[in-house]
């Protein structure tokens, strides 16, 4: 049977199905030092746990993106949730670390539904200045979940294993499937014919679009890719427990969530962009300064955590104003321009954190520098592609 629903409900289901997609690395995250131990391998095999997920979503991104603009949004929402629901239970039982890898790229490319199809519903649902502030709203809660789903997933591992967020994140998943068919009248018929319907390389040729598409994506993929190794390293290496990693993420998600809730006042007092290139330039000075620290040899908590905090404040000033930018100069193509944009973050993280993963027996310093590395993309990205004369 199918209900009607108010907008406000609608916008909170849709968010939470793409909460899910994006909760599908960082919920499990805590729990990847472990793996080795319970399913065999290596440390560097565990991290492609996480890479083959980031890979997945990019081919999920990309894919789903050409099949909203051919069939039903609403039905491939559904099938979007259900597969992820049905590949998260099959991983909590995978045998070993490689078939848990093969369910992983799988797990990712099936939940990416919901961020492709998330832009052009809200679209549909809300009209001009409301609408820009839930896709404000989205981004936000978006650059957000990376920074609170560890500290679930880690509550996770303590009581239940493992297997606990493959379970749970099932069971959400499954539940906002559900949901989505049952309230699917109330979403726009076709949000997608709302857009001007664009092919993915018209949007690149967009000079506007690239600048704010690569700043954001290498901007949030330089925390992920930190935040990916940082458990291994902080637990494999460096001999400590996971609450270590715990106290670094609390702490740096309360300055997220302060800088990223005065966002957009700052940015209205002294200008988008003037806001973004400072957030931007203040994450690469977060991440310079920490791979100065621990090039030296520091490992203490006490340093780390006030530059982590640093980082993430910086991001927070950049990550729901770049988003939005983002959105905006896809011109009209909301569907598409969001798979470019979280498939770039996701293709950037999937391959730093690839990159750095072997060498996370030698500490900090090989995780600092690949962020470090990303975030300084992020600052080229938006300094040597030029604005266009049309925007203010």
């Amino acid at each position: 049977m199918t209900r009607n629903a108010s907008p406000g409900f609608l916008f909170l289901l849709i968010s939470f199905g793409t909460i899910l997609g994006i909760a599908g690395t960082d919920l499990v995250l805590p729990a990847v030092p472990t793996m080795p131990r319970e399913l065999g391998g290596t440390p560097a095999l565990a991290q492609m746990v996480l890479a083959a997920y980031a890979a997945g979503t990019l081919v999920g991104l990309l894919t789903f993106g050409e099949l909203g603009a051919r069939y039903s949004p609403r039905k491939l929402l559904v099938w979007s949730l259900g597969l992820l629901a049905t590949t998260s239970i099959l991983s909590a039982f995978a045998p070993n670390l490689q078939w848990l890898i093969a369910l992983r790229f799988a797990q990712g490319a099936f939940g990416s539904g919901p961020a492709v199809f998330a832009p052009g519903f809200i679209q549909g649902l809300y009209t001009g200045e409301k609408a820009a502030g839930m896709f404000g709203r989205l981004g936000s809660i978006e650059s957000l979940t990376p920074a609170l789903a560890p500290l679930a997933g880690a509550f996770l591992l303590k009581v239940g294993g493992w297997e606990a967020s493959f379970l749970v994140l099932g069971g959400c998943a499954a539940f906002c499937s559900i949901a989505s068919r049952a309230y699917s009248r109330s979403l726009p018929d076709r949000p997608g014919a709302l857009e001007v319907h664009r092919s993915y390389f018209s949007i690149l040729q967009n000079a506007d679009f690239l600048r704010h598409a690569l700043s954001q994506a290498f901007s949030l993929a330089g925390i992920l890719i930190f935040v990916f190794g940082a458990p291994a390293v902080m637990t494999e290496v460096l001999g400590g427990g996971i609450q270590d990693f715990i106290v670094l993420q609390i702490c740096g998600i309360a300055n997220f969530i302060l800088a990223s809730n005065l966002s957009n006042m700052l940015a209205q007092k002294f200008g988008v962009e003037r806001m973004i290139f400072i957030g931007t330039a203040g994450l690469s000075v977060g991440f310079l300064l920490i791979l100065a620290y621990v090039g030296i040899g520091g490992e203490s908590l006490i340093i780390l955590v006030p530059l982590w905090v640093l980082t993430n404040g910086a991001f927070g000033i950049r990550g729901p104003v770049g988003f939005h930018q983002a959105i905006i100069a896809s011109k009209g193509d909301h569907s598409r321009g969001a798979a470019l944009i979280v498939a770039a973050i996701l293709g950037v993280t999937a391959a730093g954190t690839a990159g750095a993963a072997p060498f996370l027996i030698m500490g900090w310093w090989p995780l600092a520098l690949t962020s470090c590395l990303t975030a300084l993309s992020a600052l080229l990205s938006l300094t040597l592609i030029p604005r266009s004369r049309s925007r203010p």
